[in-house]
């Protein structure tokens, strides 16, 4: 959960309005207005004083710890999750990310796809997002679906699937796809919306051994299912974890690929950095 998630529950499970936060603030000698109080939890803004935010873990009621410590949670630069960070720039840069900092992910299920020739076929992603603020109309969802530079291809990909949203702006460059999905209706404060779709890439592509999943922000609940054509098993496959885009990868153990030809990794409460599956042909 981010800070300002974090201290609307705290807000809430205090029983305490914003005015009597205030007050309580202004008698440790530390003056924060409602409105400011009101945007912090409502993800418009974050504090800059830390002493604020240990008084407020008091006056709340909530353990030390609890939000100061979301406050150096630091979310990772482009440059850090993805290889090539300028492409990255250029690609998301023509879309609108204005409300991305006011969106929760609160649940983000994938199903990867990997055909008889072993190269990925298809990617079907669920999303549960939640507004930690006001007006916010749309996400901005970001692939890598082949390798980086020129000639890493994959622009003639298919977005189709699309349930509870539609399609806004599309851009892809080399390896790396993002659009824009727009919801049914622009969401308050603490209301949700579900998005699904699916990526198809054109066939010819590189045999897949890997599938990573970049999160800038954290969410609650993370899925990734694999499923395996049934000609080509692989003989082992594994989930990791990096902190970054070019980090080591840290095992997270293996993964057991079932009759069905397929494996899974379920993740709670995943903070940022990259998620993977990766697997070894025979």
């Amino acid at each position: 959960m981010d800070f300002a998630g974090a201290l609307r529950e705290a807000v809430q499970a205090s029983g305490l309005t914003l005015e009597r936060v205030r007050h309580r603030l202004a008698a440790r000698g530390l003056t924060v207005s409602v409105a400011t109080l009101s945007y912090w939890q409502r993800g418009r803004s974050r504090p800059r004083s830390r002493a604020v935010v240990a008084a407020l873990e008091e006056i709340l009621g909530v353990p030390p710890g609890v939000l100061t410590g979301l406050l150096d949670d630091r979310a990772p630069e482009a440059a850090e999750l993805w290889p090539d960070p300028a492409r990255h720039a250029r690609v998301v840069g023509e879309l609108d990310r204005s409300g991305e900092h006011r969106l929760e992910r609160v649940s983000v299920h994938d199903v990867i796809g990997i055909g008889a020739d072993r190269a990925l076929r298809s990617l079907r992603v669920r999303e549960v997002l939640r507004a930690t603020g006001d007006d916010v109309d749309r996400v901005v969802c970001v692939h890598r679906l082949g390798p980086d530079g020129p000639d890493g291809g994959r622009e003639g990909f298919e977005l189709t699937g699309l349930r509870y949203c539609r399609a806004g702006r599309v851009r892809a460059e080399g390896g790396l796809v993002a659009f824009e999905l727009v919801f049914d209706r622009v969401l308050a404060t603490g209301r949700t919306a579900v998005v699904e779709y699916e990526l198809r890439p054109p066939p010819g592509g590189p045999a897949a051994d890997r599938y990573e999943r970049r999160f800038a922000r954290p969410v609650r609940d993370y899925l990734a299912i694999v499923g395996f054509h049934d000609e080509v098993y692989p003989a082992r496959c594994y989930g990791y974890s990096a902190e970054t885009g070019i980090a080591a990868r840290e095992r997270l153990g293996e993964l057991w690929i079932g009759a069905s030809g397929s494996a899974h990794l379920v993740l709670p409460d995943v903070r940022r950095g990259v998620i993977g599956l990766e697997w070894e042909w025979e």
